[in-house]
């Protein structure tokens, strides 16, 4: 998982259809509350008519379940450099996806073309892999709303131009080149996008979303006796453009400021398996990358995640309970509706230690005979769903954090800011790198450091978790996970959390 700078949203290409089989305006009509199912499909330019015939082609020759999913995104990007406009592009992409699922099977295809005999040649492609008897396709669809809406706009990104946005990204180069001398290089990324989805399915439901976004990255590099040091600090969500105030553009300027700076004071610790601390917010991407993913159904159905055979046994100190929750109103990982048309949930994953749940979507649901968690999702209509994770944290200890350092007894570390990771998910060994952190000494924070990579593995973390404190807090960071070659919003958060052992790899003192 990464904080991108830019959404990845591509020009609409000349029309086509492609296909994978595989095991494993501000205001439109119809994209609103209380729409009706020809209002919402008037959008993409279709009618019901042709989506129950295309529905019936992809479900002609047998299907356990199969669905549509029609995505129109507009996306806007400008990068500032030094006080220049090095760029700017608006896209719009726009298509749909068509699956047939029969038990673990998928068939899939899809089409930027929505004519009706486009989307009925796809059909027929992504059905190919079917073999039972012909499924019934609905009669009718019937539109129904999201039970709820967390992320609500007073003015849709389409309403908001460029001439309103650059002062934004004009003031966080100021304010970056005033802040301090040293500082050579200032770079400024923004990037907004409207995406609506309709999806309709063999169930004869249709399901409608509008999900904004909103990210600003600034980028600093300074220089000072001949050294250079460079970092960053970035802001995300689902958004609209009254949330970038004067006040918030100064915070995260000051943020990617000081670690900048930090970094010129700072010196690597000491290397071996010392007691870490993770900083409460931003270290919640060891919690999603180590952990998080081997709690994601697919991995467990197929028996290669370490928790395959863990459901209702203990993970975990008794303190430690971990949700994936996709109502957290305006986040980025936020959903009112999966991109199975599912409605979004609180899931408890682990509940004082013990696994409860595994984040589903439809497939895995079936397999285990639950209901899905809403965490079916995928990057766009060119892909298929599969769980993932939506806002991923663990929740409040009965700790503080003066406690945490002050018992950290010798040598150990506070971790603050992470760049690069790697992790094999299965058995959850991970390796990331920590741009911003603290040396502790004997129960007292002594000096930055910086350059550190840590080395684990994500159960036994969790095991060797000996403290966690009551200030848990989601980051507002941009990340995005890449599970599979798929990129998706996601948000994650960690209260503050010492884990009795790590590897680190600082410095050998000998």
């Amino acid at each position: 998982m990464v904080p991108d700078m830019v959404d990845r949203a591509q020009s609409t290409p000349t029309p086509g259809t492609g296909a994978a089989g595989t095991g494993a305006a501000s205001t439109a009509a119809g994209i609103g509350e209380g729409a009706t199912a020809s209002e919402t499909l008037a959008w993409f330019g279709v009618d019901e008519g042709t989506v129950r015939r295309v529905l019936a082609e992809l479900s002609a020759r047998g299907a356990d379940d199969a669905d549509l999913y029609f995505q129109s995104t507009r996306a806007n990007a400008i990068q500032l450099e030094d006080g220049i406009v090095s760029s700017a592009s608006s896209s719009v992409d726009q298509g749909v996806g068509l699956r047939c699922v029969i038990g673990d099977q998928v068939g899939y295809a899809y089409t930027e073309d929505l004519t009706e005999e486009s989307m009925l040649n796809a059909a027929r492609t992504a059905a190919a892999i079917a073999n039972q008897s012909a499924a019934i396709p609905p009669q009718a669809l019937s539109a129904r709303p999201a039970r709820a809406d967390y992320y609500k706009l007073e003015r849709a990104w389409p309403d908001v131009g460029i001439t309103q946005k650059l002062p934004k990204l004009q003031q966080a180069e100021r304010l970056a080149r005033a802040a301090d001398p040293a500082i050579r290089k200032v770079s400024i990324a923004w990037s907004d996008s409207d995406e609506r989805v309709a999806i309709a399915t063999l169930r004869g439901q249709l399901l409608e979303d509008r999900r904004p976004m909103i990210r600003m990255f600034v980028m600093l590099t300074a220089e000072k006796n001949g050294e250079t040091q460079a970092h960053s600090s970035n802001i995300a969500g689902r958004r609209g453009f009254d949330w970038i105030t004067d006040l918030r553009v100064e915070q995260v300027v000051r943020e990617a400021v000081d670690r900048t700076l930090l970094l010129f004071e700072a010196r690597r610790p000491p290397a071996g398996e010392l007691p870490v601390v993770l900083s409460a917010g931003a270290s919640g991407i060891l919690l999603h990358e180590a952990i998080g993913h081997g709690l994601e159904a697919d991995f467990n159905r197929k028996q290669t995640s370490i928790y395959s055979t863990m459901l209702g046994k203990q993970i975990a100190p008794d303190f430690v309970t971990i949700v994936d929750d996709g109502t957290f109103e305006h986040e980025r990982g936020a959903l009112n509706v999966d991109d199975e048309g599912n409605d979004t949930e609180r899931t408890v994953l682990v509940e004082n230690g013990v696994l409860r749940s595994y984040l589903h979507d439809s497939i895995s649901a079936r397999h285990y005979s639950v209901k899905s968690t809403g965490s079916g999702r995928r990057q766009s209509f060119r892909h298929i769903p599969m769980p993932r994770m939506r806002c991923t944290q663990m929740l409040d200890g009965p700790h503080t954090r003066d406690e945490i350092i002050a018992s950290v007894k010798g040598t150990g570390i506070i971790a603050e800011t992470f760049t690069n990771g790697q992790v094999q998910i299965g058995a959850g060994d991970y390796t990331f790198y920590i741009k911003n952190g603290w040396l502790i000494e004997d129960g007292r924070i002594t000096a930055p450091i910086k350059d550190v990579n840590i080395i684990g593995n994500g159960p036994e973390s969790l095991r060797r978790v000996s403290m966690a404190a009551d200030d848990s807090k989601l980051d507002t960071g941009g990340w995005t996970c890449g599970k599979n070659g798929q990129m998706v919003p996601v948000s994650q958060g960690l209260p503050t959390v010492l884990v009795s052992k790590m590897t680190v790899g600082g410095e050998n003192r000998g």
